[in-house]
């Protein structure tokens, strides 16, 4: 008998995780993913809204630059024909050089779309200060909706 105990193998003790301890480490990963995703995905929303109303006072910025050399006068008009003419380049009257634009790209929101501008202001886009009007969609895309980002009002 001796024999046999010396030369049985000992079994060597096994390191790892039980099932038990796998799912109760899965379990506590899902209930702190329930609490943080909800708040993760309110801020999101919250994030794209500054993010807009940074690029509305960017563009607001450019067209005062543009009112500021032009006598005063914002550039009339909406949309694209306003804004392709900001980003062209216009000839001094001093010097041969030609001028930088006023915006370097197409004004995006958070949304990937385009801003709107308008001026004179008509409409739902009217404000009390005389300025133009210059506003995002919001992320439904639709213009006059209770999502719609703009320098006329705080929203």
């Amino acid at each position: 008998m001796q024999v046999a105990r010396r030369f049985a193998r000992r079994r060597p003790a096994r390191s790892g995780f039980t099932l038990i301890e796998v799912l109760l480490v899965l379990a506590i990963l899902g209930v702190i993913a329930a609490m943080v995703v909800p708040n993760l995905l309110g801020r999101q929303d919250e994030a794209n809204r500054r993010a807009s109303r940074i690029s509305i006072a960017g563009f607001e910025n450019a067209v005062k630059q543009y009112a500021a050399e032009h006598d005063g006068q914002f550039p009339e008009g909406n949309g694209d024909s306003v804004i392709q003419m900001l980003m062209s380049p216009e000839q001094t009257d001093d010097s041969a050089k030609p001028r930088a634009p006023y915006l370097e790209k197409v004004p995006l929101d958070a949304w990937k779309n385009a801003l709107r501008y308008e001026y004179p202001a008509s409409g739902n886009h009217q404000s009390t200060t005389g300025k133009p009007a210059i506003w995002s969609a919001g992320p439904d895309r639709q213009d006059d909706t209770a999502d719609d980002i703009n320098n006329w009002s705080q929203n």
